[in-house]
């Protein structure tokens, strides 16, 4: 076989190999591309917490919105958190049903009241947040983007959980 012929024989051979790594499923590469990965790291995160109503929890609906969780949107961007949900370690949950602008807040409070961009109610009649609780927030997918405890399964810092 001349140099030639070897050449553009290579060529082929390894074009071939090229256009058939191409075509293997995204899952062959030996890395784990389903819903087992972690998430990317989300701009939107939990702030801070009022758990604990001021005053006297005597059930009117002031004290139920004294009680208020607040998640914030870090990034530039908006994000849409419609199916988002914010839980207590009970399973009580709320599912928000807005777009976050960039750089800017909402105060999830428990009791009853009229949203805003800064402020949606979960029209509960009973408070939600115990002293000894855990505040959990979700995707529209399920997975947890960000979580705080206080009480009993603090982890140092202090400041989301205020009196």
């Amino acid at each position: 076989m001349s140099r030639s012929a070897r050449r553009i024989t290579a060529t082929v051979l390894a074009s071939g190999a090229l256009l058939a790594a191409a075509a293997l499923p995204a899952s062959a590469d030996g890395r784990d591309h389903g819903q087992n990965r972690p998430a990317q790291r989300s701009t939107v995160v939990l702030g801070k917490i009022q758990y604990d109503s001021p005053g006297r929890d005597n059930g009117s609906n002031r004290s139920l919105n004294a009680e208020w969780v607040t998640v914030t949107n870090t990034g530039r961007h908006a994000v849409n958190l419609r199916g988002w949900t914010l839980s207590d370690e009970s399973g009580r949950s709320y599912t928000f049903d807005l777009r976050l602008a960039g750089r800017s807040s909402v105060r999830v409070h428990t009791g009853v009241g009229r949203d805003t961009r800064h402020d949606v109610y979960q029209d509960r009649r009973n408070y939600v947040w115990d002293n000894k609780d855990t505040a959990t927030l979700r995707d529209n997918r399920g997975r947890k983007i960000d979580s705080d405890s206080w009480g009993r399964h603090h982890h140092g810092g202090g400041h989301r959980g205020h009196r």
